[in-house]
């Protein structure tokens, strides 16, 4: 669409958000969300282009008074849950899915390399810890060490490294997102070889079961947490028309969004690992809904709710410029 249709198709609509006062914080979010996306399509197709500054200008000034209306404090974070942050997951699904290639490609690395090379699980993850697993085998609990410790004790423990883990990956981004590369390269690669440990045991069913019962959501923060430092480090490698120091600063801000947005998802990976994954004879039946509830609600969350709050706001957004 040529830039004067697009500014003759929205500019009555742009003025009235202007003029006009939205008439409840509903209103107010979802001028927000429209008004980000006429901007990111401006961005787009006209980059350089003064309705641009202008769209950021309105889209900054919906997002201060969102922020600081502290009567809609609530309504606020619901908005966060509901839509700012699944238009994120929207907004950066490529960093979502080099994110989720790189660790899938390292994980499969670490398998095969397990499998080929016996010694190479030693080498990852250390002769105590393999010595530990092959002794709990067999003893016929395999999956013994998610039982050494208290489950209170070991929640703060696993909650605590499993936040600064997602930390320290996102913050590596900043190394032009070689970092988080890294970070993943290590994690998949930990992950593989542990998966192995199992299947070459003849536990790799069981071992699923049981493992993933946290690990499905453990895993997926990962992921996310490298999304979120590839955004950091793209927004230094390819600042596209903004400065470097404006495009950093948007990287950077966007990325804390999604950490703080995963972090109850950490916490409950936490509370599973402590809590549930330790009940290793627990039913089939019970430890499958579990580990595919987790799975079904990362994938909806993240890329399927997503993409269909994408469309609906787009098809919002073509019903008003054909209004208009």
């Amino acid at each position: 669409m040529r830039e004067p249709l697009f500014i003759k198709q929205n500019s009555a609509r742009w003025k009235s958000y202007e003029t006009e006062p939205a008439r409840d914080p509903d209103e107010l979010a979802e001028r927000f969300i429209t008004i980000t996306d006429d901007l990111a399509y401006a961005k787009t197709f006209y980059p350089k282009s003064k309705t641009t500054v202008y769209l950021n200008g309105l889209a900054a000034g919906f997002h201060q008074s969102i922020y600081k209306n502290k009567k809609e404090k609530a309504n606020r974070f619901i908005f966060f849950w509901q839509m700012e942050l699944p238009l994120l997951f929207v907004q950066y699904r490529r960093q979502l899915l080099y994110s989720f290639i790189f660790f899938i490609t390292f994980f499969l690395i670490g398998i095969l390399s397990s499998k080929y090379d016996r010694n190479f699980i030693r080498l990852i993850l250390g002769d105590d810890y393999v010595n530990m697993t092959n002794e709990n085998i067999s003893k016929g609990d395999p999956f013994g060490v998610y039982k050494s410790q208290n489950e209170f004790i070991m929640f703060w423990m696993i909650a605590k490294n499993n936040l600064q883990v997602t930390a320290i990956t996102f913050v590596a981004g900043i190394t032009l997102s070689v970092g988080t590369v890294y970070l993943l390269f290590k994690n998949g690669i930990m992950v593989g070889c542990f998966q192995y440990l199992f299947i070459a045991q003849g536990l790799g069913i069981k071992s699923v079961l049981v493992i993933w019962i946290h690990g499905t959501l453990e895993i997926s923060t990962i992921i996310l947490a490298g999304a979120a430092g590839l955004i950091l480090g793209n927004s230094i490698l390819f600042p596209k028309t903004f400065s470097r120091a404006v495009s950093l600063k948007k990287g950077a801000l966007d990325g804390i969004k999604i950490m703080l947005g995963i972090s109850p998802i950490v916490v409950t990976a936490a509370v599973f690992e402590s809590f549930i994954t330790r009940r290793t004879e627990m039913p089939m039946w019970l430890s499958i809904s579990i580990l595919a509830g987790s799975f079904i609600f990362i994938i909806w969350y993240v890329v399927i709710y997503p993409a269909y709050l994408s469309h609906r706001l787009k098809t919002a957004v073509n019903k008003n410029e054909g209004e208009n």
